[in-house]
C-alpha cells in the first residue's frame, strides 16, 4: 500500500509528542508516453502517481533546517547560511541543494524540522529525487510564507539537481512533481513549459512494472544519445529535432548514415506520437493510446537502442493479456520500469500473470505497482 498521511503524522508523533503543524506530499511520476524527447524541446505526457515523498514539519525561529529520516533512520541538519558547496552527504543533499536554489533566485527562506518518508522506489526512473526535491521547495514555501508557482518550483528543483547534486536531468520530473493532476496526465511541451491536463479514458489503470533491473552506469549512452540528436538537428539546420516534420525527415533521410537516421526518426515520431496520444485520450479511445504505446516502446528498442531484455520481456508479457491497450518502457531505458494501459476491471489477474510469467522468463520478481494520477507537490 502506498504511505498515506497518518503514516507520516504516526512517526512524526513518536519523534515529538504531538501533531505537526504540516504536512507535505510530492509524487513520483511515471511517462506515459514521449520518451527522450525532453532534450529536444519535444513532448511529455507524465502522470504524478500515488508514490511520494512526504514531510511532516514545524517551523524553527533560527536558520537551521533539521531532517529525520524514517527511511535511513538517520538525523541531518545543515543551516541556511552560507550554502555554496555540495558536501558528499546523501539523501539530505536534495533539500540543501533546493534550499540554495531557493536562496540563488532571491527566496528568504526559514529553518524548519521535521519528518521524511518516501515509497518512491529508489533508480526504477520513477522520479524519487524530484519528488524530494519538490517536497522541499513546498516545505520552505509553506514555512516561509512564499508565493507558490509550479513551474517556477520546478525549474529551481532541475537547478539543485543539475548544479548541486550534479545529474543532469531534463525539465518533466520537477515539473509533473509539481503540478501534477488528479486523474489527469499532463501534456507538457519542454521549450515553453506550457502544460494541458488530459483526463485518462474511463475504466482504465495505469500500470508501473519495476523489472527489478536497475541501469547502472549508463551516462555515456545517454550522453551519444543527446550527441546523436545535435548532430542530427545540425544536419536538418534546426536547433533541436523538435523542429523537423516527419515529412522533411522523410525527404533528406537517406543521406543520413545508418545511426543517426534512426535516432532522429525515433525523436521525431515520438513526439507526433505523443501529440497524438493527448488527441485520442480526450476522446476516451484507449485502444489508439495503447496502439501509441507499443509503438513507442518498438521505436525506443529499434530505432533509439534504449530498451533492455529485461524490459522487453516486461512489456512482452504485459502485452498477452487480454486486459492490456498496451505498454512501453518508460524513463531513460537499459532497466527500470515499463508502464502500461489496462482496463481497470482486470488489474488484479494483470498483475498477477504479468508478474508470474515475467518472472518464469527472467528470473527476476518484479514489482508491480497499480497507479492512480495525483495532484501535485502541496500541503495535505
Amino acid at each position: 500500500m502506498p504511505l498515506a498521511k497518518k503514516d507520516i503524522v504516526q512517526q512524526y508523533v513518536e519523534r515529538y509528542g504531538q501533531e505537526p503543524p504540516l504536512v507535505i506530499r510530492a509524487p513520483g511520476r511515471v511517462n506515459l508516453i514521449g520518451e527522450h524527447t525532453d532534450y529536444n524541446d519535444g513532448f511529455v505526457f507524465p502522470l504524478a502517481i500515488n508514490r511520494a515523498a512526504w514531510i511532516a514539519l514545524k517551523p524553527r525561529s533560527d536558520n537551521k533546517v533539521v531532517v529525520y529520516s524514517v527511511d535511513y533512520k538517520e538525523t541531518k541538519e545543515f543551516s541556511l547560511d552560507g550554502l555554496t558547496t555540495n558536501g558528499k552527504e546523501g539523501w539530505i543533499e536534495y533539500i540543501k541543494g533546493t534550499a540554495w536554489a531557493l536562496q540563488d533566485a532571491g527566496y528568504k527562506l526559514s529553518g524548519w524540522e521535521g519528518v521524511l518518508a518516501g515509497d518512491v522506489p529508489l533508480g526504477a526512473g520513477l522520479s524519487s529525487s524530484a519528488s524530494l526535491e519538490l517536497a522541499t521547495a513546498r516545505a520552505f514555501a509553506s514555512v516561509g510564507n512564499l508565493p507558490w508557482d509550479a513551474a517556477v518550483m520546478a525549474k529551481l528543483g532541475q537547478k539543485a539537481e543539475n548544479k548541486w547534486v550534479g545529474v543532469n536531468c531534463g525539465i518533466m520530473d520537477q515539473l509533473i512533481s509539481a503540478a501534477g493532476k488528479a486523474d489527469h496526465a499532463l501534456l507538457i511541451d519542454c521549450r515553453t513549459l506550457a502544460s494541458e491536463p488530459v483526463p485518462f479514458p474511463a475504466g482504465t489503470a495505469i500500470v508501473v512494472l519495476d523489472t527489478s533491473t536497475r541501469r547502472g552506469l549508463v551516462d555515456s549512452a545517454y550522453n551519444e544519445r543527446r550527441s546523436q540528436c545535435e548532430a542530427a538537428a545540425k544536419f536538418f539546420g534546426v536547433k533541436v529535432l523538435r523542429d523537423v516534420t516527419i515529412d522533411q525527415f522523410n525527404a533528406k533521410a537517406g543521406e543520413l548514415d545508418e545511426m543517426t537516421r534512426r535516432r532522429s526518426k525515433h525523436v521525431i515520431t515520438e513526439n507526433d506520437r505523443t501529440e497524438a496520444a493527448a488527441v485520442v485520450m480526450k476522446k476516451g479511445d484507449a485502444v489508439s493510446l495503447g496502439k501509441l504505446m507499443n509503438e513507442s516502446h518498438e521505436s525506443l528498442r529499434d530505432d533509439f537502442e534504449v530498451s533492455s531484455d529485461a524490459l522487453n520481456a516486461m512489456v512482452d508479457n504485459a502485452r498477452k493479456h487480454p486486459g492490456c491497450y498496451g505498454a512501453r518502457m518508460t524513463g531513460a531505458g537499459f532497466g527500470g520500469c515499463a508502464v502500461a494501459l489496462i482496463d481497470a476491471a482486470q488489474a488484479d489477474d494483470f498483475v498477477a500473470k504479468t508478474s508470474a510469467g515475467y518472472e518464469a522468463q527472467t528470473g527476476n520478481k518484479p514489482a508491480v505497482y497499480v497507479c492512480t494520477a495525483t495532484d501535485g507537490a502541496k500541503e495535505v
